[in-house]
C-alpha cells in the first residue's frame, strides 16, 4: 500500500486503500497497546523502589491475549475479526468523507516502531549478558544426550558459547537504536527480519515456545519496512528511476518538546536502567537459575556408595529401576538424583523470566534421567526438606537427615526406610577444560 507517488508526491488514498488501512490501523494498534488487564494486574504489582529487570522484560515482553496457556494464533484470529469490523464501520462513518491518512499512517509507524525496539532491547539486553541461555548446571552435565529435547539442547548448546549469545545481543540492542529514528528505521527493520527469521525457524524446528512470539515481532519489522519497500524493489530489482520519500511530519512546538522529552525517557528507561539492572542482574540473580544458596561446602557430583531401602541394602546394577546412581549438589538448593526410574518430563518451553526463586525450573525442563528436587536447609535439626521441581509430581516432599563424616561425603538418611552414602568424585569435564570459561582456546590432552 504505498501513500507516496513515484515522482515524489503523495498520492491521493484510494477507497480500498483506505478500507485496508483502517484495518490494519486497528488490527496493529490492539497489538501494539496493553489491553489485557493481566498487563496492568502485574504492573500494579511491582515494587516500583525495587524494579527488577525481570519486571522491565516482562513489561516489555506483553501480547495482547485472550486464550489461556501457551500463546496461540488463535489470539490473532480474534483481534483480526474485531479489526475487519472496526475497518468496515469505520468506513461506513467515513463514506462521505474525504480524508487523507498520511499522517495516521505515520504516527502509527512510530508507535509500532517502538513496541518492536521495545520488544528487541528487552530480548537483547538478557543475550548481551548472557542470561536467557545460560552455561550448562552440573546435573545437565552428568545428563546424557539423549535425555534432553531439542529445545534445551538448543538452548545449552547457545549458553556454552557465551561470547556469542553477547554477540547476538549486542546486534539486537544496536537494531533496536536504528529503529528509535526515522531515518534509520527501515534498514533496522530489514535486517531484524532477517535476524527473526532465523529465530521463527529455529521455533519450529527446535520446537521453541516463541514461535507466535517471533511471527509477531517480524509482522511488526515488515510493517514498518513496508513504507519504503516498493521504493527498494523499484530502484535494485526494476532498476526504475525512484524519488525519496517526500512526506514530512509537521511538529508544533509544544508536540516537538513532548516528543524528544518521550524519546529521552524511552532511552532513560528501557536502554540505561534496564542496561544497568540486567548487568548487575546477571551476576547477583541470574533468572534461569534459583539464587538460594544451596549445602556449603557440597557442590559436587556424588556416587553412591551404600543405598540402603527399607533396611535392604541393594548393591549397585546398572539396570535396577530404583536404586539412585549418583547424586548432584549444586552450588544453589537443587539436588538431582539419577536413577533408571520412569520421569514423565517437563517439557514446558515457553520462555518466562521470574523473579521469584522456587518456579524457577529451567534446570529440570526438557531433560529425562535425574529428579530435580529444591530443598530448604534446617540446620538446627540437620535436615533437607526435598520439594520435586517437576509439576507433575509437585505433591512429592519428604525431609532427609544429613551429617558430614568428612568434607567429601554426605550420608543422608529417612528414618528406617532409606540410608544413603554419597562419596564426591573428583570429576572433571572435557567442556570446561576446553573452553577454560569461555574462551575454546586450550588443548585438550587425553
Amino acid at each position: 500500500m504505498s501513500i507516496i507517488a513515484q515522482t515524489g508526491e503523495l498520492h491521493p488514498w484510494k477507497p480500498q486503500q483506505k478500507l485496508l488501512f483502517r484495518i490494519l490501523f486497528v488490527y496493529l494498534l490492539l497489538q501494539v497497546l496493553p489491553l489485557d488487564w493481566t498487563f496492568y494486574r502485574y504492573l500494579g504489582s511491582i515494587s516500583w523502589g525495587h524494579t527488577t529487570y525481570q519486571d522491565i522484560f516482562n513489561l516489555a515482553h506483553y501480547s495482547t491475549r485472550f486464550t489461556a496457556g501457551p500463546a496461540t494464533f488463535a489470539d490473532w484470529g480474534i483481534l483480526l475479526v474485531i479489526a475487519v469490523v472496526s475497518g468496515v464501520v469505520w468506513t461506513y462513518r467515513d463514506a462521505n468523507k474525504t480524508a487523507d491518512y498520511n499522517q495516521l499512517w505515520y504516527w502509527l509507524r512510530v508507535l509500532v516502531r517502538y513496541r518492536l525496539a521495545l520488544a528487541i532491547l528487552a530480548y537483547g539486553f538478557i543475550k548481551f549478558f548472557p542470561l536467557q541461555a545460560p552455561y550448562p548446571s552440573l546435573s545437565n552435565l552428568n545428563t546424557a544426550y539423549g535425555a534432553f529435547n531439542r529445545w534445551k539442547l538448543f538452548s545449552m548448546s547457545l549458553g556454552i558459547v557465551p561470547g556469542y549469545e553477547l554477540f547476538l545481543g549486542l546486534v539486537e540492542i544496536l537494531l533496536a537504536v536504528a529503529l528509535l529514528y526515522r531515518k534509520t528505521a527501515s534498514i533496522g527493520a530489514f535486517l531484524f527480519l532477517i535476524f527473526c527469521g532465523n529465530v521463527f525457524i529455529s521455533n519450529i524446528a527446535y520446537e521453541g515456545g516463541d514461535t507466535v512470539y517471533s511471527l509477531q515481532l517480524i509482522l511488526f519489522a515488515f510493517f514498518i519496512f513496508s513504507f519504503d519497500f516498493f521504493r527498494i524493489v523499484r530502484l535494485l530489482l526494476l532498476q526504475l528511476p525512484t524519488a525519496p520519500n517526500t512526506f514530512r511530519p509537521q511538529f508544533s512546538n509544544g508536540l516537538s518538546v513532548a516528543r524528544i522529552a518521550l524519546k529521552s525517557a524511552f532511552v532513560l528507561c528501557f536502554i540505561v536502567i534496564y542496561g544497568i539492572k540486567t548487568g548487575i542482574g546477571a551476576k547477583k540473580d541470574p533468572y534461569q537459575f534459583p539464587g538460594t544458596p544451596g549445602l556449603a561446602n557440597a557442590e559436587g557430583l556424588y556416587n553412591v556408595s551404600t543405598y540402603v531401602l527399607q533396611r535392604d541394602t541393594i548393591a549397585y546394577s546398572p539396570v535396577d529401576p530404583h536404586r539412585w546412581h549418583n547424586v548432584v549438589f549444586e552450588s544453589w538448593n537443587t539436588i538431582s538424583i539419577k536413577s533408571l526410574e520412569p520421569v514423565t518430563v517437563d517439557n514446558n518451553n515457553a520462555h518466562t523470566v521470574i523473579t521469584a526463586q522456587e518456579p524457577r525450573n529451567y534446570e529440570s525442563e526438557g531433560t529425562n534421567g535425574r529428579r530435580y528436587y529444591s530443598y530448604t536447609i534446617d540446620t538446627a535439626h540437620h535436615q533437607l526438606l526435598l520439594k520435586n521441581k517437576n509439576p507433575h509430581y509437585k505433591n512429592e516432599v519428604f525431609a532427609l537427615t544429613y551429617r558430614r563424616p568428612t568434607p567429601e561425603q554426605l550420608v543422608l538418611q529417612s528414618g528406617d526406610s532409606l540410608y544413603v552414602v554419597l562419596d564426591r568424585l573428583p570429576k572433571k569435564y572435557l567442556l570446561q577444560e576446553a573452553t577454560g570459561g569461555g574462551s575454546r582456546t586450550r588443548k585438550l590432552k587425553l
